[in-house]
């Protein structure tokens, strides 16, 4: 069953006066289940495709389907929707309020939400990904960029999406934590039976960890690739064939 359908979706950048489009008339639908690829070159139009998915450019036309629902160009997600399409962003740092300890960051959608037990779910999130509970005091600065990335994912996750949507998630860390995070989302990814869309510059961390990509050159989608699923989650040696340790 498809979780996201695209039907000739283009996406524009929309400054002042300026209508500058950048993804053209793109088609592709994303299985349940599937981590989905997005791969190519600095400015072919990937991450401006999946900023519109997360509903954060509404300036696109053409049909999307999403989660059993279509989408309306120009209008904002709402409801269920939104909590069940999350991100995670390139920079954990930039996504994290700098003078909030962790628990503020993490806790306010869920307070907005009446979700109870909010610190029992901290902590068994915070264990979940590899990080003490101690941490939940401290603030951004005072973590390193892979358990930055930790807090970020351990957040969409929190709110129990069901598609989550993945810019260039490791590629500001050096490539032993980029391992671990990769790693991470795969036992994640099994453990909560997440659809994943990742964008990625890297082909090699497409090929580690998607069922099925497209290259994206231009704006347009040039090629698509279908990989054989990963049978079981890797240790970092075996993922060493790949060039991400």
């Amino acid at each position: 069953m498809a979780q996201l359908e695209l039907n000739q979706v283009s996406v524009t950048h929309v400054q002042g006066h300026q209508h500058n489009t950048v993804v053209h008339d793109v088609n592709l639908q994303v299985q349940a289940g599937e981590c989905f690829g997005l791969v190519g070159p600095s400015g072919c139009g990937k991450s401006s495709l999946l900023w519109a998915l997360a509903g954060l450019n509404p300036h696109w036309n053409g049909a999307i389907t999403m989660l059993g629902q279509s989408l309306t160009p120009g209008k904002p997600f709402t409801g269920d929707l939104r909590r069940r399409v999350q991100m995670v962003f390139q920079d954990p740092y930039a996504s994290l309020h700098p003078k909030h300890r962790l628990r503020r960051t993490l806790s306010e959608p869920l307070k907005l939400l009446a979700v109870k037990d909010i610190d029992d779910r901290l902590r068994d999130g915070f264990r979940q990904v590899g990080l003490t509970e101690s941490m939940l005091d401290r603030y951004p600065h005072q973590l390193s960029g892979g358990q930055r990335q930790r807090v970020a994912i351990i957040r969409a996750l929190l709110l129990e999406p069901k598609l989550l949507l993945l810019d260039e998630p490791t590629s500001a860390l050096d490539m032993s934590v980029q391992a671990e995070i990769l790693n991470l989302l795969n036992e994640l990814k099994a453990r909560y039976d997440l659809t994943m869309i990742l964008v990625s510059h890297d082909p090699d961390v497409i090929d580690y960890m998607c069922d099925h990509a497209v290259t994206m050159k231009q704006g347009r989608i040039a090629s698509s690739n279908r990989y054989s699923a990963v049978p079981e989650l890797a240790a970092k040696t075996s993922i060493k064939h790949k060039n991400l340790v």
